[in-house]
């Protein structure tokens, strides 16, 4: 719920919280009316998104979903690579990079999960509290609050809100996180200042944004459909 304003003579003042509230709303509004409505579709099964996001770490999209797809060409199934030699699984992720690291933590994550859950079925956690759920997976190594975040999101539709670097760039440009906020403390803040079923439209609109508009180097700020509402509007 948003706070109850305060009144200051003949003005209403909204709280800290509720003002970062209101402009992620206003931030949603506008960034729709730019890039058209957003309706969530699963992007992976919930298993598989899990080790998509691990091999995902550190590197591009387009590498990690290339390295999946030799993955599950070279294994039958899920249990053949948690049994699997490290060296193989090494061979088959190669092309996301870091596989020496990435590969433990596919192999420890997918051994976990089969032990604590007796297969890779990971639709129970849907019907857990949101904290629960990511307390859960975060139990998993090489498991952290953006790789929950993202198979909740993604693969649950969920209301958990992934944080990459351009999420986390864009939103403190926003004002809607402060600048010394950490990337771990930003997933919990974010959650609380988006409409929960906006979540999902939030993260992929800032994500888009960030990559076409609100550049690491030379934000475009004259082209901006946030100019007016942004504190950081450089034009």
């Amino acid at each position: 719920m948003t706070p109850s304003p305060k009144r200051v003579g003949t003005k209403q003042i909204l709280p800290k919280r509720g003002r970062k509230a209101a402009r992620a709303v206003q931030v949603l509004g506008l960034l729709r009316e730019q890039y058209g409505p957003l309706v969530w579709r699963r992007r992976h099964e919930p298993v598989d998104e899990l080790v998509v996001t691990i091999l995902s770490q550190h590197t591009s999209d387009r590498n990690a979903e290339r390295a999946y797809q030799v993955l599950r060409q070279t294994f039958s199934d899920w249990d053949s690579v948690a049994d699997a030699d490290l060296t193989r699984i090494e061979e088959a992720i190669r092309n996301a990079g870091l596989a020496r690291q990435k590969a433990p933590r596919i192999r420890g994550t997918l051994r976990q999960v089969r032990e604590l859950r007796g297969s890779f079925d990971l639709e129970f956690l849907h019907e857990l509290p949101l904290a629960e759920a990511k307390q859960w997976l975060r139990r998993l190594p090489g498991v952290g609050p953006k790789t929950a975040a993202v198979l909740l999101c993604f693969a649950m539709g969920m209301p958990a809100m992934p944080v990459d670097t351009h999420v986390y760039r864009v939103a403190r440009r926003l004002g809607l996180i402060g600048l010394k906020v950490s990337v771990e403390r930003a997933h919990d803040l974010l959650e609380a200042a988006v409409p929960r079923g906006q979540v999902y439209a939030f993260h992929v609109y800032l994500i888009t944004h960030g990559r076409q508009v609100c550049k690491a180097r030379c934000p475009r700020c004259s082209e901006c459909a946030l100019r007016l509402v942004c504190p950081s509007n450089l034009v």
